[in-house]
């Protein structure tokens, strides 16, 4: 470990010899030992994180993330964690963007992997390893270092210990280039990285883990932006807890058996229900932005005009009307947009030009926005459905 602080003091020198100004390095108060303050439930239960005793504490269920309030680019970030289950899986996301990538639950970024040593299926030391590997997730990308499988970084040496014993990890993230250094050695290198300025987040993924003495030294920028830099969107709000329906209220009596909660999933099952089976959202939401990953689990047969997921808008007092979802494709989920604003809504798919749907006068436009979610009998699945205000 003194070793670690030596090479930290170096780095901090060489900085300041670089740029020739003097370097001032800032430590953030990342957690402050007592609640998640500074930090945000990206896609998970209110009970998936908690903390107990100066630690945060995670149920592992269901898939998903914690993420802080800000973004960092260059930093020295520590942190101790434990597996309380032998073969427990879970992560650590840097420079992410805010919310989970199209068709995962997972954040677009440079995972550190949080991996106990009991993990364990085929492949294990030939491309993955327990021990701190680095590599980047669903449209990140990174160059790793010698020891490598593709794109993922593996480290030079076993430093992890078994659950349910202390690990602690020193993450060093500098323009583009993070340094794992594991139980006091540095193990596991990447560069080139893009992101390399976005948010930190801890990640859930089955495993019951715990963090604590978390710290985190900024270190002055390097002038990332643009395509360099995540979007800093800190407004979403997320609508489903990937757990069960809470915030739901299911379609009753006839149509409540057409839904089923699968972990990060919401699956439309393929019955024809003998009543209403639209899939509400207790909430009005203002006027803004809905985004929503959508995956059709065959082409509907017979095909069909009403067939096929779609979404749901009502106003407060109005009637509800469907909006279909322009470009859908059988066992592939893509995100969609929908905005709304007086009179009309644009839907269609991220990044593709939207169709325009006038809303009907019966509708009513005052109150918030309900949403709903059905597929008319055919098998789907929705994931990721998130809410912003747009003034």
């Amino acid at each position: 470990m003194k070793t670690l602080h030596i090479l930290f003091a170096g780095l901090l020198c060489w900085l300041g010899f670089a740029s020739g100004v003097s370097v001032q390095a800032r430590e953030f108060p990342i957690f402050n030992g007592k609640d998640l303050s500074g930090w945000t439930n990206v896609n998970c239960a209110p009970e998936t994180w908690s903390v107990s005793n100066g630690v945060i504490q995670c149920t592992g269920r269901p898939i998903g993330a914690l993420r802080t309030l800000r973004q960092f680019e260059n930093f020295v970030f520590e942190i101790e964690w434990r597996h309380l289950v032998p073969g427990g899986n879970a992560g650590i996301f840097v420079w992410a963007e805010a919310i989970s990538a199209p068709g995962v639950p997972f954040l677009r970024s440079i995972e550190v992997q949080v991996l106990d040593n009991a993990f364990n299926i085929d492949g294990k030391n030939e491309w993955y390893t327990t021990h701190g590997d680095i590599f980047p997730i669903h449209g990140s990308t990174m160059k790793p270092w010698e020891k490598s499988r593709g794109m993922r970084s593996l480290p030079k040496s076993e430093r992890s210990r078994p659950s349910p014993e202390w690990n602690h990890y020193r993450i060093t993230a500098t323009n583009g280039v993070i340094r794992l250094a594991v139980n006091g050695e540095e193990v596991t290198v990447g560069s080139e990285c893009v992101y390399r300025k976005g948010y930190l987040a801890l990640e859930s993924e089955g495993g019951r883990v715990e963090y604590r003495n978390l710290k985190l030294t900024e270190l002055p920028s390097s002038g990332a932006d643009g395509s360099s830099a995540a979007p800093e969107e800190n407004v979403w709000k997320c609508l489903y807890n990937g757990v069960d329906f809470r915030g739901w209220k299911l379609p009753s009596p006839a149509g409540s058996d057409a839904w089923e909660p699968l972990d990060h999933q919401i699956r439309r099952k393929p019955v024809q229900a003998s009543g209403p089976s639209i899939l509400w959202n207790e909430g009005l939401f203002e006027t803004g932005e809905f985004v929503l990953d959508v995956m059709p689990e065959s082409d509907p047969e017979p095909a069909g005009i009403d067939r096929g997921p779609s979404i749901w808008l009502r106003a407060h007092g109005g009637m509800p009307f469907q909006v279909k979802l322009p470009g859908t494709k059988a066992k592939q989920f893509r995100r969609f947009v929908l905005r709304t604003y007086p009179g009309r809504i644009e839907v269609g798919l991220r990044g593709e030009k939207a169709e325009t749907t006038l809303i009907p006068s019966a509708s009513g436009t005052a109150g918030g926005w309900g949403l709903g979610l059905d597929s008319a009998g055919d098998a789907a699945r929705f994931m990721n459905i998130y809410h912003r205000s747009v003034k």
